[in-house]
């Protein structure tokens, strides 16, 4: 999916609210989510469905398929 403003936005309140349930600061967790392609494959090209969820279900979905991945 194409980055557009609305996903751009979402993806910063993804990194952002992660970055604050997990205590660490909000640029390690844009590095950690790009680089494992979660960034992409996961919050920008599901968009439509994601940005429909509840903040913390959203951010513990995202904790989760980070602790998958080793990634934390």
């Amino acid at each position: 999916m194409e980055l557009t403003k609305l996903n751009l936005e979402f993806s910063l309140f993804c990194i952002d609210f992660v970055a604050k349930e997990l205590n660490l600061p909000p640029d390690e967790i844009y590095q950690k989510l790009k680089q494992s392609g979660l960034l992409q494959d996961y919050i920008i090209d599901n968009y439509e469905m994601l940005h429909t969820l509840g903040k913390d279900y959203l951010v513990q979905d995202i904790i989760g398929l980070m602790k998958e991945r080793g990634l934390l």
